[in-house]
C-alpha cells in the first residue's frame, strides 16, 4: 500500500456545483474513467435551489457531498472543499469539465518532479469544439487595464503548444496544488464571490516564490460559463466588481494610481457608453452597479482579508 501512495499520491479532486445537477454527473461519469489509482472526489453544493443535488450521492455513492446552506461563490465554494479534503495534492475542476482518462498522471508528477512548482493547470480545449483550444498559458496582467489574455485561446491544436512551460497565471476551470502551498499562501481570496480570484491566488503563489505551470500532455475538455451564462448580467457585474478588487489588492503606488485614472476616466466611461449604443440596459445597470460597489466599499476589510488553511 505504501509503494501505491509513493507512485500515487492522494489527489483531492474539488468541485462546486449550483444548480446544475446533470453537468456536474457528466464530470463525474468521466471521473470514473481515469486511470489515476488514488484520489477523493468532493462536490460542494452552494446552496442550489433545484433540490436535485441528493441524486449525485445517489448515483455517484463514491463522492464526498457538502452542502452549503449558502451561495459562498467560486472561491468560497471551493475553500470549504479545501478544508474537508485529505489529499496531497488539491485539484480544482469547474464542474462544467469533462477529463481524459489519463488526464492526472502528467498533472501529479510535474509537480513532484520540483518543490519550486506552486500549481500547474492542463491544457484546456472546448468541449464543443474539442479541436480549438481554450487556454494554454497566460499572459502576464496589464498593469493598467487588469487583463491578460490565455496563449492559444481559440487557435486550432496543432502541436503548436505541445511544450510544458511555465506561465504568468492558471485558469481556475483546471487547477491542481499541493497542499503544502495552500497551508504557505493561504486559502484562495473569497472577496471576489466569482472572477479574478484564481489570479490573485496565483499572485500570492508567485509571491511565495514558487512557479506555475502549463503541461501540455494533459487535457480536459470545457463547456464553459454553464453557471452564469456567456453574456448574462450577473457575469457583467462580478467580472467588473472584481477586477477593481484585484487592482486594489495587488497594485500599490503610482501603478495603482495611473490604473485607477485609466479605469474610472478612459475604461468605464467607453464600457457604458457602448453598452448604451448597443441597447445593452440591463448590462448597463450591472456594469453601474460593479463600480457603485467599489465605490461604497472604499475601507472594506473583505478585500485585504486571506483566508487560511490550517495545518493537519
Amino acid at each position: 500500500m505504501n509503494t501505491n501512495n509513493e507512485k500515487y499520491p492522494l489527489v483531492s479532486i474539488i468541485s462546486v456545483n449550483f444548480n446544475n445537477t446533470e453537468v456536474t454527473s457528466d464530470l463525474l461519469k468521466s471521473l470514473r474513467l481515469i486511470s489515476y489509482q488514488n484520489i477523493e472526489i468532493i462536490i460542494v453544493d452552494n446552496a442550489s435551489s433545484q433540490g436535485k443535488v441528493d441524486l449525485l450521492k445517489i448515483h455517484f455513492p463514491e463522492i464526498v457531498l457538502l452542502k452549503s446552506i449558502k451561495n459562498l461563490g467560486f472561491a468560497g465554494g471551493n475553500n470549504l472543499g479545501i478544508t474537508q479534503s485529505k489529499g496531497k495534492y488539491i485539484l480544482l475542476l469547474n464542474n462544467d469539465i469533462e477529463v481524459k482518462p489519463d488526464f492526472l498522471e502528467p498533472l501529479v508528477a510535474k509537480l513532484e518532479s520540483d518543490e519550486s512548482i506552486g500549481a500547474v493547470s492542463p491544457k484546456i480545449k472546448f468541449f464543443y469544439s474539442p479541436e480549438t483550444i481554450q487556454f494554454a498559458g497566460q499572459s502576464p496582467m496589464n498593469n493598467y487595464t487588469m487583463r491578460s489574455y490565455g496563449y492559444g485561446y481559440k487557435a486550432v491544436d496543432q502541436g503548436q503548444f505541445n511544450k510544458d512551460s511555465t506561465t504568468h497565471f492558471l485558469h481556475g476551470a483546471a487547477m491542481m496544488i499541493p497542499r503544502s502551498v495552500i497551508q504557505k499562501v493561504g486559502l484562495m481570496p473569497d472577496c471576489y464571490f466569482l472572477f479574478y480570484e484564481e489570479l490573485d491566488w496565483c499572485e500570492s503563489i508567485k509571491r511565495a516564490g514558487f512557479q506555475l505551470w502549463y503541461v501540455h500532455n494533459s487535457t480536459v475538455l470545457h463547456k464553459e460559463s454553464m453557471s452564469v451564462g456567456k453574456m448574462s448580467k450577473t457575469k457583467t457585474y462580478y467580472m467588473n466588481r472584481s477586477r477593481l478588487i484585484y487592482l486594489r489588492r495587488n497594485e500599490s503606488g503610482l501603478k495603482f494610481l495611473v490604473a485607477l485614472f485609466y479605469l474610472i476616466f478612459v475604461s468605464v466611461p467607453k464600457n457604458l457608453f457602448t453598452l448604451l449604443f448597443r441597447g445593452k440596459f440591463g448590462h448597463f445597470q450591472a456594469y453601474t452597479l460593479a463600480i457603485i460597489w467599489n465605490l461604497t466599499h472604499p475601507f472594506s476589510k473583505e478585500i485585504h482579508t486571506n483566508p487560511k488553511l490550517n495545518y493537519s
